[in-house]
């Protein structure tokens, strides 16, 4: 909240004047739920914006009558009365007509619970009903609580999987899971003889196993990785849930890393050698009964060096139906391959995933030349020349090679390395590769494939278009190995105790900056 009126969401700043402006046509559907979740009650300094917070309360009841428009729709309705009853909880001092309207929404969500969306949509229901049934009294809120927590015991074993991944395996919408946990474990404190001790166990357990496992899907620049739908400055960062779990007293996301971890339940590998990080996701596109988060993006891999991100995932930027949306989400937009022009798995409309990629021999271990990864999709099983994709990455000490085998009839293969925008390739073309001059000295070499940069772009985070480069690799053979190798620019200067600094945070400070 910019101002009395006025908001900045997903990184477009509008201001509300007429009534009818809560349900803006003109407006994107996901920037008015937003405008209607009144997250900035709970915001930081929410407490100097009182008197814009109380009016704006007291303006969405007056304009917003029961039942009509985007505010009541379940999911914003869920997310609203958690930040009402916070706000009501940190001081912020509804009024009676604020606390009946309260009521009133807690009422309207049992009837609307979203069992035809499952997944984060039906969770932020539930902890809404535990919301509302702790900060009421009374039989009605007692049915509350108990709905909510009947339905979130069920959902915190469906999605949560035994690695501490949520099962949609997007780490945004991990981390937004992970901060609901710890928001019921904190009201349990302020409720201590109201929410079941069961349900408090469990939650710390997987608040534990949550937080070990966004440490692993994290880059070294604090940021979570892009799979899926991923972008930054919606949900909170490793480094906030940590500090928010000590509140709670939860331990996680601490753990010493080895060369290899690998999340088995989600189908995620982070291999650590030296300064490189590479995170490959040899997973499922997510449940099968709820791709909608989903992109093409299996076998797809990020790298940092030295804490710079190098390879990255396009990311996402709108939930908007039409080109750019469907861009996002295919297989081009991602570090894999596209065979015959069709994506791994096939992504349509906004949400929705037809016939899609599912891995298999996944084998990872250590190798005389590093740490070695492979694994294999069916992604491409479904075209006439029933191709099958298997990829091995092996990292090693100032070199990641890449090795794409093909097996079956096909017309074209394409390879997509997408560099992050601060990686500067050098101009001029080489037909079996690239070279990077900043802010590393990264050589790309390809063998079994034609080599060609293009301009891009980066989509980090919700209206955000940086640009970037891509290199594309058209296949030559049915085998297209792909090594980098790097060393560091010469401004690099040694530290006194011996470490060597590459002068990353100046690089990515200014963009990240921007985004939150």
């Amino acid at each position: 909240m910019v101002g009395a009126a006025a908001f900045a969401f997903l990184n477009e700043r509008r201001e509300l004047i007429e009534p009818s402006d809560w349900n803006n046509p003109a407006w994107p559907k996901l920037w008015l739920y937003n405008l209607h979740y009144f997250d900035d009650l709970v915001a930081d300094d929410a407490a100097s914006r009182q008197p814009w917070h109380q009016a704006l309360v007291s303006r969405w009841i007056a304009e917003n009558p029961p039942a009509r428009g985007n505010g009541w729709e379940p999911y914003p309705t869920s997310l609203r009365i958690v930040n009402w009853i916070k706000w009501a909880q940190s001081g912020g001092g509804p009024t009676d007509e604020a606390i009946y309207s309260l009521a009133i929404q807690a009422r309207w969500l049992t009837k609307r619970l979203e069992y035809h969306l499952m997944g984060n949509h039906l969770w932020a229901n539930a902890k809404a009903l535990i919301f509302a049934g702790t900060y009421f009294t009374g039989s009605e809120a007692e049915t509350w609580l108990a709905a909510g927590q009947r339905i979130l015991r069920r959902e915190l074993t469906e999605q949560i999987l035994p690695d501490g991944g949520h099962f949609e395996l997007s780490p945004m919408y991990h981390s937004i899971i992970l901060e609901d946990v710890i928001d019921l474990l904190q009201l349990a404190i302020v409720y201590p003889t109201v929410v079941a001790p069961l349900l408090v166990a469990t939650l710390r357990d997987a608040a534990s196993r949550m937080l070990d496992w966004l440490q692993v899907m994290t880059h070294p620049d604090g940021e979570f990785s892009f799979f899926n739908d991923a972008a930054l400055g919606i949900a909170p960062t490793l480094s906030t849930l940590l500090s928010y779990a000590k509140v709670v007293d939860v331990d996680g996301g601490n753990q010493c890393l080895g060369a290899i971890t690998v999340l088995a339940d989600s189908g995620y590998v982070r291999l650590t050698q030296g300064d490189a990080v590479l995170i490959a996701d040899v997973a499922k596109i997510g449940p099968d009964y709820l791709p909608g988060h989903a992109h093409a993006d299996t076998l797809s891999c990020e790298l940092s060096i030295a804490g710079q991100r190098v390879l990255v995932n396009s990311g996402t930027s709108t939930y908007a139906l039409g080109p750019l949306r469907s861009a996002q989400r295919a297989t081009a937009a991602h570090n894999a391959v596209m065979v015959d022009s069709e994506d791994s798995s096939e992504v349509w409309a906004g949400f929705r995933v037809a016939r899609r990629a599912y891995p298999y021999a996944v084998q990872c271990g250590e190798v005389s030349g590093g740490l070695r990864l492979s694994a294999s999709h069916t992604g491409y099983e479904r075209l006439p020349g029933r191709v099958h994709h298997r990829r091995e990455w092996v990292l090693g000490a100032g070199r990641l090679a890449v090795v794409d085998q093909l097996d079956g009839g096909y017309a074209i293969a394409q390879g997509f390395w997408h560099f992050h925008p601060a990686i500067v390739v050098k101009e001029g073309h080489r037909a079996d590769g690239v070279d990077v001059v900043e802010p590393i000295r990264l050589r790309v070499d390809c063998d079994g494939a034609t080599a060609a940069t293009c301009d891009d772009h980066w989509f980090p985070a919700f209206g955000v278009s940086t640009p970037a480069n891509t290199l594309v690799l058209t296949f030559t053979q049915d085998r297209c190995e792909t090594v980098f190798t790097w060393e560091f620019a010469s401004d690099a200067c040694d530290d006194a105790d011996g470490s060597t600094t590459r002068g990353i945070d100046a690089i990515n400070a200014p963009l990240l900056a921007g985004l939150h």
